[in-house]
């Protein structure tokens, strides 16, 4: 066993290896699909009966419930198998993909993760799910990689199976606090919560970067229906008689939208004010459906991972969508979740044709990425290498690789670059005062 098989071993002790497992999960796996096929996510025409010239994968997100949803991600999946696989596969192999629905529930989370390790999967590619927690502890006993999660949790940048394309939100906050530098006072809104508390100092160190003063640190409840306190409160803190008005941050995910019901209406005696957030928590769909130009989002500083959508690095995903997915609405090529799973299928790709005709197995996809593949995504992030200690394993996040961002603003309605070229917040992070 080589010295980096040891290093997953003494991570999970007492757990079986992938090889001994094998066997045991081979017989199993056939009937555990033929009775769950209604729900293994099968893509008609591209997933039939996985043989040795096809590969296996899987794409996860929550579809169809009350909170996030990122339905895009695991159809871009099924899109990207029945792309690729029309061009012959990639080495001559067929691409299957399975899709599992987490539902925003940690015990959901589980059973995909389970699932994957039952269908004998070779990495979990492109997926969303904020319950790392349930699901990291089926793939790492298992020993499948995690290629290009949405960057939702601190797991994702600290399990020795994950291979993120992004920054997550600790690039996203970071990034926008420099960029706010020349804005008056900035007050945060954020949930009152564990994680919550986690977001000032991020946000912070960007500011400090800049040379500006710590933002307001303003908490709410995670599950309100209206912020209207909030939001007055917000204003008045931000707004003074000098020219340089403030910006008001809303970070409250899925209640982002109700914050900002809140704040339109208190806007009218503070009309200088501007908002600023990160993508994810607003795109442009959420722009038009707030008024566009109109809306309270203009103006907006808006930093996000990637190009804005309309940038040609992305036609090669569009081509995807218009050949193999044209009129499903689910797919929204500016949506981030839809532009990671292109960018995480990419990446997946890389490896398989660095493989050539060797085996293609969770642990070789595993151990080429280890081995310092680099892997070039066409501009769209930097060249992505990963290692198992990397610049910014001191404060937290040794698996972050990837800490570029792109500063975006809402200009007459439309989500446009505000900046030219990537902004790199590995050394404001550097600095930050606490984990993610």
């Amino acid at each position: 066993m080589t010295g980096r098989r040891r290093t997953r071993s003494t991570f999970l002790p007492g757990l079986l290896t992938r090889h001994a497992r094998k066997g045991v999960l081979s017989a199993g796996t056939a009937v555990a699909c033929a009775s769950l096929l209604a729900g293994c996510g099968v893509v008609p025409g591209t997933t039939g009966d996985a043989g040795a010239d096809t590969i296996t994968v899987m794409t996860w997100a929550p579809q169809s419930t009350k909170a996030t949803n990122k339905p895009g991600m695991p159809a871009f999946a099924q899109a990207y198998a029945r792309w690729i696989n029309a061009q012959g596969g990639i080495n001559g192999r067929k691409l299957n993909v399975l899709t599992c629905n987490d539902h925003n529930d940690s015990v959901a989370a589980a059973k995909c993760a389970r699932r994957a390790a039952k269908e004998n999967v070779v990495a979990v590619v492109g997926s969303y799910s904020q319950y790392a927690d349930s699901f990291f502890p089926s793939l790492e006993g298992a020993g499948i990689p995690y290629i290009g999660g949405y960057g939702a949790t601190n797991a994702e940048f600290t399990s020795p199976l994950s291979y993120p394309v992004n920054g997550g939100q600790p690039a996203l906050l970071a990034g926008l606090g420099s960029a706010l530098a020349e804005c008056g006072p900035v007050a945060l809104i954020r949930p009152d919560t564990i994680a919550g508390d986690q977001l000032p100092p991020l946000l912070d160190s960007g500011l400090k970067a800049g040379g500006h003063r710590a933002s307001h640190d303003q908490r709410a409840a995670e599950d309100a229906t209206e912020y209207d306190g909030q939001a007055e409160r917000a204003l008045r803190t931000t707004s003074n008689d000098r020219a340089d008005q403030g910006c008001v941050v809303p970070a409250l995910g899925d209640r982002n939208g109700t914050f900002m019901d809140s704040f339109r209406r208190a806007r009218e005696d503070y009309p200088e004010v501007r908002t600023a957030t990160v993508l994810g928590s607003v795109d442009q769909t959420v722009i038009d459906a707030t008024g566009g130009a109109s809306g309270p989002y203009e103006g907006s500083y808006i930093t996000g991972w990637y190009p804005v959508a309309s940038d040609p690095r992305w036609d090669g995903m569009k081509r995807v969508i218009r050949e193999q997915a044209f009129g499903d609405n689910r797919i929204d090529p500016a949506d981030a979740g839809v532009q990671t799973t292109w960018i995480a299928y990419t990446v997946f790709r890389q490896v398989v044709e660095s493989l050539g005709d060797g085996e293609v197995s969770a642990d070789t996809v595993a151990e080429t990425l280890d081995d310092g593949l680099k892997v070039t995504t066409g501009g769209l992030t930097p060249t992505l290498r990963w290692r198992f200690q990397d610049k910014l394993a001191a404060v937290g996040f040794p698996r972050l690789v990837n800490a570029n961002v792109t500063l975006q603003v809402v200009r007459e309605g439309r989500l446009v670059s505000a900046r030219k070229g990537f902004v790199d917040t590995t050394r404001t992070l550097e600095n930050t005062d606490v984990n993610y």
